[in-house]
């Protein structure tokens, strides 16, 4: 047995399995894989996101990587407005106003591993649309509308009637006073001249 552990050749060939039995059981530390994603994986959001992200352990290559998020429909909600920032890939979303469960897919590319490519699925709870509610109007009555005197003007008015009543009282009693007058001093020139013809 020790004669046969001599031989180079079958400490080349054991050395070599024992290298590959190592690399089978302890993985690279290169292996990329996802760390985090914005929205989290499975959150509930009552507010819109204006962008989705995935966060790689290792640097992305600026180029080859895809994020798109479409809504419970399938149809896409992302600008397409994709931007890699060292492990970190980011792609605006359009304003999103359907409730349901969101898919965002991915495929990220590193110089030192494979791709890694995957989805997730978020829920978002779109608001409910408050309307506000538009003015009634108020119907009005078509007939004329005779406006309310007031009670100073109605005073004023009653003043007035009372001074010409007064006046016309007075004016009368005037004229008949001036009449009464009149019709004594004709009697009385009748009567001086019936005397006189006496004589």
């Amino acid at each position: 047995m020790r004669n046969l552990l001599r031989s180079r050749p079958v400490r080349v060939a054991l050395v070599a399995a024992l290298t590959g039995l190592s690399a089978c059981v302890v993985p690279s530390a290169e292996a990329n894989s996802v760390v985090s994603t914005v929205p989290a994986v499975g959150a509930v959001l009552s507010q819109a996101p204006n962008a989705a992200s995935v966060t790689a352990a290792t640097s992305l290559l600026t180029d080859g990587n895809s994020l798109t998020v479409t809504d419970p429909n399938g149809l896409k909600v992302d600008d397409g407005s994709l931007t890699i920032a060292d492990t970190t890939a980011v792609v605006g979303l359009k304003p999103l106003t359907v409730t349901g469960i969101y898919t965002v897919a991915y495929t990220l590319l590193s110089a030192t591993d494979d791709p890694v490519t995957g989805s997730y699925t978020f829920l978002f709870n779109a608001p409910a649309s408050v309307t506000s509610p538009s003015a009634t109007p108020i119907p009005t009555d078509s007939s004329t509308v005779i406006p309310k005197k007031s009670t100073g003007s109605s005073s004023a008015n009653i003043t007035i009637f009372v001074f010409l009543g007064i006046a016309t009282i007075i004016a009368l009693f005037l004229i008949w006073y001036a009449r009464m007058i009149w019709v004594q001093a004709r009697k009385a020139r009748h009567r001086r001249a019936h005397e006189r013809g006496e004589k």
